[in-house]
């Protein structure tokens, strides 16, 4: 056909003008008919092809509809088209040839890349991959598949086998190393995390170097993201995660239990030996009412044996040491507490401002906010009950101390004159 019509134009118009309006019919011809069979393969063959795939029970196929794998595979319609008319371009058959070639590797290596990122889709619905996430592998492998592809292109364009261009590449290793350390860093890092379980999807880290407090969102090849909990995000090169050091509070989330550990500075001035007062005082709070019975029991034996100004009572318990007896208890009824994991009220080592009572338990509610609200009750529990000890916190003065000493003292100096 086609050469019959180059016959027809030649003989009409003369070698010149007919060759040239022949090739550029040819061409016109070819495009219509490349648009032409890439419109009907999209719209009949891909359609049917992917009606067929979602009547099909299993899933795993769909997963190639979903990524759009025919439709780029439609893309070879008008590449063959090419491919066969190059002939009728008696001059310039092989390029286009290689054209067409060409074209075919870039659509192949699309097909490919979305047949990957597809099922790697759909590895990321599944548990496994919080686990184990393979995000910076599949980046690698594209890259590579793109380069490959590269390579390929070039070589078919200039005619030369692929591997000869291969052995090229060794020579510019050093350049490739440049462009793409951050990639050859990442990929290094990306094994490091995900061999030693470091870093899953869905983690809590805290980065404080990086500005980085909060859920890890994505891990890829290059970069973590981050979003903090003031709802910002923090990207991180991923080497930086094995260069540095990051808190990972996985941990905590799969122990069953939160730690709170909250101390009280105790002025030391107010740690006394309990009378009788105190004691009958005490003895309205259930927690510790038999504590209490017992040791008014030993007081009084001690004082039937000993007069009332006889020998000092050792076993008189103190205002403090009641105040932890009572706090253990009233810690271990409340429910929020977790009961199986480190339970402790101690003393610390005291210092300039105070004997510091510090409070070491665990929550067993991980939510943040439901943490926060037990921390504030057991704290305002703890102030609001050591006046009932006749304990007093240390604090450093504030304002309204100093002005209410420099008012009594005003009333002082001015006692005598009111008596003159």
């Amino acid at each position: 056909m086609m050469s019959w019509l180059k016959d027809l134009l030649v003989g009409h118009l003369g070698d010149a003008a007919g060759l040239l309006i022949f090739y550029v019919s040819a061409l016109v011809i070819a495009l219509a008919l490349s648009v032409l069979a890439y419109k009907i393969t999209r719209r009949f063959v891909v359609a049917g092809v992917e009606y067929i795939i979602r009547l099909t029970p299993t899933g795993l196929d769909d997963v190639l509809v979903d990524s759009r794998v025919f439709h780029r595979l439609s893309l070879l319609a008008p590449a063959l088209v090419i491919y066969t008319f190059a002939p009728v371009f008696d001059g310039a058959e092989a390029w286009f040839d290689r054209l067409a070639q060409a074209f075919m590797i870039v659509v192949g290596a699309m097909v490919v890349s979305a047949i990957i990122r597809g099922y790697h889709r759909l590895y990321e619905i599944s548990p496994l991959s919080r686990e184990r996430p393979i995000k910076s592998y599949v980046q690698v492998v594209i890259i590579f598949l793109y380069l490959i592809a590269g390579v390929f292109i070039i070589a078919t364009l200039m005619g030369q086998s692929p591997w000869g261009i291969l052995s090229g590449i060794g020579a510019l290793t050093a350049i490739i190393l440049l462009i793409f350390k951050d990639s050859i860093l990442g990929l290094v890092a990306s094994i490091q995390l995900v061999a030693h379980d470091m870093l899953r999807k869905g983690d809590w880290i805290e980065m404080s170097n990086c500005g980085a407090d909060g859920d890890v969102l994505d891990i890829t090849l290059n970069t973590v993201k981050i979003q903090n909990w003031d709802k910002t995000i923090t990207t991180i090169p991923t080497y930086k995660l094995i260069s540095d050091s990051f808190r990972n509070w996985r941990g905590m989330q799969e122990s069953g239990g939160r730690r709170i550990k909250r101390s009280f500075n105790v002025d030391m001035n107010s740690v006394r030996l309990c009378d009788g007062a105190l004691l009958d005082r005490l003895s309205h709070f259930p927690a510790i009412a038999e504590q209490v019975n017992a040791a008014r029991q030993e007081i009084e034996a001690h004082q039937q044996q000993h007069g009332a100004g006889g020998a000092f009572d050792a076993s008189r318990p103190t205002n403090l040491g009641l105040l932890r007896s009572y706090l253990e208890v009233h810690l271990r009824e409340n429910p929020k507490i977790h009961k199986e994991m480190t339970f402790l009220v101690r003393l610390l080592m005291p210092t300039d401002q105070g004997l510091p009572l510090e409070i070491y338990v665990f929550s067993n509610d991980q939510v943040w906010a439901h943490y926060e609200m037990l921390q504030a009750e057991i704290t305002e529990h703890v102030l609001a009950v050591l006046p009932e000890f006749d304990l007093r916190i240390y604090q450093q003065p504030a304002g309204a101390d100093f002005r209410a000493l420099a008012s009594e003292l005003g009333r002082q100096a001015q006692r005598p004159r009111d008596r003159s």
